[in-house]
């Protein structure tokens, strides 16, 4: 027997995407569902050369699964994956930002940290960082491993939406001289004392995709409301998947005319010993 696998969020870009990869992956796998919110009931997502109907996230049985993959959104996975691992679902793996700093929510790299999802049983989740985070600890670990780091330098260039195929058809002008042209002001502000980095403040003001309704950013709605931002230290998820306290860290972040993807540029300084690199192929 296989697993049986549902896809919260299937309609949006990551849930696609991790349909996707599903479908490539080796896994023995005996069921996929694609579970969304009301709104998009009855759409039709791929998986590989079949079609899944989207079935109603209220109405699901989650007993019947034995994982979830949840990228929804931060408000959908704050109120359903403990209602989730309640049902009797044996782990939900969430892709959003809400259970990441969680000290009873293990956050794990595979190729970095695999070991860490021994922690999952305390709430039946895990977490993992935000994607920049993710591809470069990966990058870094084995030069980690192989040479300390003691200092990283760190420049990202953020995708122009994060937001589903609605918003990604308004990201650019599209006509005239500039056709590539962001519709939408840049929606990352911060103020910066360096003396205290960790007293810095961090706002983001209209969403990643530049869309204050984006359902990615629904758990911030009600804190711009009332005015307020989110804080942020530098970067404590880089730390928790290093899992080393000796690494200063130095990000800044732009917005960049790249569609899809975000990219780091980094510059590490090394200890300990010299490395000698051989190269391959």
């Amino acid at each position: 027997m296989g697993l049986k696998i549902a896809v919260v969020g299937a309609t949006g870009n990551v849930g696609t995407e991790i349909l996707t990869i599903l479908d490539e992956s080796d896994l023995t796998i005996e069921k996929v569902y694609a579970v969304a919110s009301r709104r998009s009931l009855g759409r039709v997502v791929s998986y590989g050369d079949k079609e899944l109907k989207c079935l109603d996230i209220e109405q699901f049985d989650f007993a019947a699964v034995d994982i979830v993959l949840m990228s929804a959104g931060g408000a959908v996975s704050k109120e359903w994956s403990p209602k989730i691992v309640a049902a009797g679902c044996k782990v939900v793996i969430d892709n959003s930002s809400t259970w990441r700093m969680d000290p009873a929510v293990p956050l794990v790299v595979p190729e970095v940290n695999a070991d860490a999802v021994e922690g999952f049983a305390k709430k039946g989740i895990i977490a993992n960082p935000n994607c920049s985070t993710i591809q470069m600890v990966v990058a870094l670990k084995p030069l980690h491993d192989a040479a300390s780091i003691k200092r990283v330098v760190v420049s990202t260039y953020q995708s122009t939406s994060g937001g589903d195929n609605t918003l990604l058809r308004g990201r650019t002008i599209g006509t005239g001289p500039d056709p590539f042209q962001n519709v939408h002001g840049a929606g990352y502000r911060g103020v910066y004392d360096f003396a205290d980095p960790d007293s810095s403040v961090f706002v983001i003001s209209t969403g990643q995709s530049g869309h204050f309704l984006s359902r990615h950013y629904d758990d911030l709605g009600e804190l711009w409301r009332r005015g307020e931002y989110v804080p942020m230290s530098l970067d404590p998820e880089l730390t928790d998947a290093m899992i080393d306290l000796t690494i200063r860290l130095l990000a800044q972040r732009s917005i960049a005319t790249v569609f899809v993807t975000h990219s780091p540029a980094e510059a590490k300084r090394l200890a300990t010993r010299t490395l000698h690199l051989k190269p391959v192929d």
